[in-house]
This record gives C-alpha cells, sequence and structure tokens, in this order.
C-alpha cells in the first residue's frame, strides 16, 4: 500500500471512529431534546456555517456550472437526504438495528460501482464484503438489548436507515470524480450551502423551538457538540480526503468498523461486557477490509488486458519476424 492509499485509509478510520459514537449520541437527544428536523437542520447551518468559515483561509477554487451540478446532487444524495433519512429512521428504531441495517452499504456501493463506474465484483472482493459483513453482525447478535430502549415503529426506522444508506452509497460513486478534483474544503462548503438552502423551510422552526436551547445540561450541550463537530465537520471533512485516495466499495467497508468502534467504548464505560466472540469478530471484519482493499479495480483490469494485448503483438511480431528472416536469408 503506497502513501497516497494509506492518508485515505487513514482519513475514513478516523471518520468511521466518530460515526459509531454517534449513533447512541444522536438517539439521546431525540425526541426529548431536539427533533430529528432540529437536529437534521443544525448540522447542515452549521456544516455550511465552518466549511465557508475555513474556505475563507484557503486557496480558492472556481467550480463550473456542470460539476457544481454534480455537487448539488452530491448534497441532495451524501448530505440532505442521507442525513434526514439516518436521523428519522434513529427516531423509530435503536442504535443497535440502525447499525445492522447501516452494514448494507458496502454491498450497495458496489453494486452501484458496477453499473456506473464498471468496477468488476471479483470474487475476492465479494467474499471481502460478506466476511466483514458477518464479522459485524457477530459483534452485534451477541450484544444484549439496552434496557428502556423504545421501539415506536422498527420496520419504518429500519427502511429509513436503509435507505439513508443507498444515498450515501450513490453520493460515493456520484462526486468520485469532483472529488478528485477539488479540495474537501470546496467541495463540502457548497453541498451543505445547498442542503441549508433546501431545507430552510422544513428545519428553521424546529431549530428555533429545541428544548435543548431552554432546559439543556452540560451533557446535553457536549453531545449536541460532538454531532455538529465531530460528526459533521470532521467526518464530512475527511470523507473527500479518502475518496481521492481509495475506492467507493474500499470506503464503504468501514461502516463495518463502525459498530466495532461502539461495542468498545461501551465495553471500556461499562454499558457492555467483554465476550470471545468481540476479538473474533474484528478479525473477520478487518480480513473483509483487507480482501477489498487488495482486490483489483477497473484500472487494474484495463492495465492487465492492455500488457496482455502488447505482449500478445508482441509475439506476433517477433513470429512473423522469425518466418521472415529465414527468407531474406535464402535469397
Amino acid at each position: 500500500m503506497n502513501k497516497t492509499k494509506l492518508q485515505g485509509h487513514a482519513a475514513i478510520f478516523v471518520a468511521a471512529i466518530i460515526f459509531g459514537a454517534n449513533f447512541p449520541i444522536t438517539k439521546h437527544l431525540m425526541p426529548h431534546w431536539m427533533s430529528p428536523w432540529a437536529l437534521t437542520y443544525s448540522r447542515f447551518a452549521f456544516g455550511a456555517i465552518a466549511f465557508w468559515t475555513v474556505s475563507l483561509f484557503v486557496k480558492k477554487e472556481k467550480v463550473p456550472r456542470k460539476d457544481m451540478f454534480t455537487l448539488l446532487l452530491g448534497s441532495m444524495l451524501g448530505v440532505g437526504f442521507n442525513q434526514a433519512l439516518f436521523i428519522f429512521g434513529l427516531q423509530y428504531t435503536s442504535p443497535t438495528d440502525a447499525s445492522i441495517v447501516n452494514t448494507v452499504m458496502p454491498i450497495m456501493a458496489m453494486v452501484i460501482s458496477f453499473f456506473i463506474l464498471k468496477e468488476p465484483i471479483t470474487f475476492k472482493k465479494a467474499g471481502g464484503v460478506f466476511l466483514g459483513l458477518f464479522g459485524v453482525l457477530c459483534v452485534i447478535l451477541s450484544a444484549n438489548a439496552s434496557p428502556g430502549m423504545s421501539k415506536s415503529a422498527p420496520e419504518l426506522g429500519d427502511l429509513l436507515c436503509a435507505l439513508s444508506c443507498l444515498m450515501y452509497a450513490f453520493f460515493l460513486v456520484v462526486t468520485r470524480d469532483v472529488s478528485k478534483r477539488y479540495s474537501p474544503v470546496t467541495i463540502m462548503k457548497w453541498m451543505f450551502l445547498f442542503s441549508t438552502v433546501l431545507s430552510f423551510p422544513f428545519g428553521y422552526r424546529d431549530l428555533m423551538s429545541a428544548n435543548l436551547f431552554v432546559n439543556g445540561s452540560a451533557n446535553e450541550w457536549m453531545a449536541y457538540g460532538y454531532l455538529l463537530v465531530g460528526a459533521t465537520f470532521i467526518t464530512y471533512l475527511l470523507m473527500p480526503v479518502a475518496q481521492k485516495r481509495i475506492r467507493p466499495t474500499t470506503i464503504g467497508m468501514y461502516n463495518y468498523v463502525q459498530p466495532l468502534i461502539a461495542s468498545f467504548i461501551a465495553i471500556s464505560i461499562g454499558q457492555d461486557q467483554f465476550t470471545w466472540i468481540k476479538p473474533v469478530a474484528a478479525v473477520l471484519i478487518f480480513a473483509g477490509v483487507y480482501l477489498v482493499t487488495t482486490s483489483k479495480s477497473r484500472e487494474d483490469v484495463e492495465r492487465e488486458h492492455q500488457t496482455v494485448d502488447f505482449e500478445s503483438k508482441t509475439k506476433k511480431s517477433l513470429s512473423v519476424e522469425a518466418i521472415v528472416q529465414p527468407a531474406k536469408d535464402e535469397k
């Protein structure tokens, strides 16, 4: 693995750690302290303010109209629909169930990449995806349900979280090219601005009337700050860094790390117990990530075909020369 790919893996791994802790934190804030619309809109607005502020101190990049349309589409998929569907889904289901549903995203990314980017689905890549899926299911299904967790409509919540994963998978594929041409700040400042403007009629009123601003304690404010700074600004700053360096399917594989990190955090603070299944699952997950990472990309397959064609032409040329040369010698 070269330095560039290593940077991509480091970026998405840090993002996966932050996202892993975000499930219980977001669940804690809803619905008593904030409604789903208030949480969603506050993430959009904070992200827009943060990225536009940072853009004042970095090199400005001009984005043509064609790429601006791609950023608008990416905003709707990866920021707007993805975050909104996730938060609304989490209102109806548990963080554990949401984590289970979240593991289907790499498979979605693999299939979408096959149809849009023409990325090959090799046995190695498919095996890595399902190996990681098996590992994360071992972690989640072996955990005990949290006492007092209410589920008003788990099927609806799981469906919304699955749609959120689908939007994110499309986002990774659709924005892959623009992520290579522009800096993460340029990409995200436009995406969050678009999401903030489009969702203004739905979220502004809920945000202004949120109970957090009236009765919130220090713990709730810390959770809210983590959601905005960590799970919104930092993670969305890191994702384009990863997109520039590694493939969408590989990025999606790190969704398997999120429940694993959440499990380790729960053990460290006494919310869960250590069992033998967790280290076994860890091996399975990272083995799956390794298989997908080292599988052949479209560029690898094309390069191999070019090499085979070149060698075939070379052999034919040498064979023709071997036939022609004796004829010349006889003359």
